[in-house]
């Protein structure tokens, strides 16, 4: 049975070309308090499943056609939907360095429960770390751009830039960053640099 510190209750689509294989895989994770939601084992429909059954996490096993199961991960991977686990029966280290780079999140040899569960909590843990880490980098590169459409528009200095969106948002109770998401979608509406502005015009 999983640990309480474990994810429960998750929806799991599980790819992979042999689907004698498939009922075993799918009868493991029920066992474990979990729900099949998809199986897959065609590359050419694997993303389209995903995106329609929306997975919580995504087991895609190693077969005699390593490109077949790349393929299935590149596939999943695209929808950003979930969470992928490669599943091998025997430790391949060039495959898991080639699923890696793809994207995968966790890795096990072979699908005993235990380490199947372990690897879900792996996985969706290192899932969230790096979307939240993404959406920082996200958040940063928009407020960026967004101070450089002001420095350009005002004629001002970085510092004042800056000053203007956090005043923005504290005056208008907006986040700082739809702030800047807003000036960077719709920076050709503000009006245009002013001729001999001072360029650490105040800010107040």
């Amino acid at each position: 049975m999983p640990s309480s510190s474990q994810p429960t209750h998750l929806r799991v689509l599980v790819a992979d070309q042999r689907t004698e294989r498939l009922a075993g895989i799918s009868k493991v994770i029920t066992s474990l308090g979990h729900r099949v939601v998809a199986e897959a084992t065609d590359t050419a429909k694997v993303a389209a499943i995903t995106s329609d059954e929306l997975p919580d996490v995504a087991i895609v096993c190693l077969d005699e056609s390593s490109e077949h199961a790349l393929d299935m991960i590149r596939q999943i991977v695209r929808e950003s939907a979930c969470p992928v686990i490669a599943l091998l029966d025997v430790e391949d280290a060039e495959f898991i360095d080639e699923a890696a780079q793809i994207g995968i999140f966790a890795y096990i040899v072979n699908g005993e429960p235990e380490r199947l569960q372990s690897s879900f909590g792996i996985a969706l843990r290192r899932f969230a770390e790096y979307h939240g880490l993404e959406g920082a980098f996200n958040r940063r590169a928009v407020t960026e751009r967004a101070k450089g459409i002001l420095m350009e528009r005002h004629q001002i200095s970085e510092r004042a830039a800056f000053e203007l969106l956090r005043n923005h948002s504290r005056h208008t109770n907006h986040k700082l960053v739809d702030i800047a998401q807003a000036i960077a979608d719709h920076h050709a509406l503000l009006p245009p640099a002013r001729p001999g502005a001072a360029p650490d015009a105040a800010t107040t």
